[in-house]
């Protein structure tokens, strides 16, 4: 399917402004929204993004001043999801739940994404005071980063916030984690019904070897290659593309290596026993990183992994055994 959006290089100032106007009502909006749904349990936090909301808003007001005295009163309809380079995030009103430390890993990675687009975007202005205006938005932004460390100072004080994540760990979460996380669970999903399939089709350990080596080094190189591609990291500070890349074709032909190293054991019933064990492993640790890092409750993230993973499996083998 063609991707119809425009790249952010081609964006006229105009557009520009238009952008940045939609993204500071949709961000106010979204803070609007944390504010409603922490406000019963945390008061000081719902403060926080009330203020930060306002502070969005104060942005956009600035933004759409310049834009109607540079170019009129008709604002071009242009939205984050129109551009290439912006990370798709779930709707929050989607969300039936929203920890505390979800909201917090959300904001930071809101404003450090704001504070890159206005960078980039004022790197491409050649009016002054256009130019002027992102670079302090830019700056703005940067220090609006650090609202996840005033959430952490307010609800856990100072010695629970030196123990939660800093603004590096943020950074490793958005870098390395998240991008590791789905080819892990791509790597030891996608490839479970060719390995078992060969398993049980062949008897033979050592092709069903082959066939999941295969399996997992196709996949991680597809993997790698495609979310290197999908983002250069100058709009979301998502970091460098070649890193996430590795970091996701790397956990992915892992995660398919795992249930394929066992049938270098001769024996197929020691291997496809050791083979299952380690899906097991393979299972746990993908729901046990989904609750550490992205705050998915752990017994929700086991279920869908192994619901998910068990259906994949009993597939392989029932084309195995066809």
């Amino acid at each position: 399917m063609p991707d119809n959006r425009r790249a952010f290089s081609s964006l006229s100032e105009r557009e520009i402004l238009a952008l940045a106007i939609s993204a500071e009502e949709e961000d106010a909006r979204i803070y609007v929204e944390f504010a409603t749904r922490l406000g019963t349990t945390y008061p000081g936090s719902k403060a926080l993004f009330e203020g930060m909301a306002a502070e969005e808003n104060e942005h956009r007001r600035r933004l759409l001043d310049l834009y109607v005295t540079r170019f009129g009163d008709h604002l071009v309809p242009i939205r984050r999801e129109h551009v290439r380079g912006f990370l798709a995030r779930k709707p929050i009103w989607l969300m039936k739940t929203m920890a505390l430390e979800t909201v917090r890993q959300q904001a930071w990675e809101m404003e450090e994404s704001a504070y890159h687009f206005y960078l980039e975007a004022a790197k491409q202005s050649t009016d002054a005071n256009i130019r002027k205006l992102l670079g302090d938005l830019a700056e703005q932004e940067r220090k609006h980063a650090q609202a996840a460390d005033r959430i952490d100072a307010e609800v856990l004080g100072e010695t629970g916030r030196d123990a939660e994540k800093s603004e590096a760990h943020r950074q490793f979460v958005l870098t390395y984690v998240q991008p590791g996380l789905a080819g892990l669970m791509d790597g030891s999903v996608s490839t479970l019904a060719p390995v078992f399939a060969a398993a049980f089709a062949t008897g033979d350990t050592h092709q069903t070897f082959l066939v999941g080596l295969a399996a997992a080094v196709g996949a991680g190189i597809s993997m790698g290659f495609t979310e290197a591609a999908s983002d250069d990291g100058k709009l979301t500070g998502r970091g460098s593309p070649i890193k996430r890349g590795f970091a996701a074709g790397i956990m992915t032909a892992i995660g398919g290596l795992g249930h394929a190293l066992p049938y270098l054991i001769h024996d197929f019933t020691v291997a496809t026993t050791i083979a299952v064990v380690v899906v097991l492993i393979e299972l746990w640790a993908i729901a046990f990183i989904q609750n550490r890092y992205m705050q998915t409750p752990f017994w929700r993230a086991a279920l869908q992994v192994v619901v998910g993973g068990a259906l994949v499996f009993a597939a392989g083998i029932a084309i195995g055994m066809a």
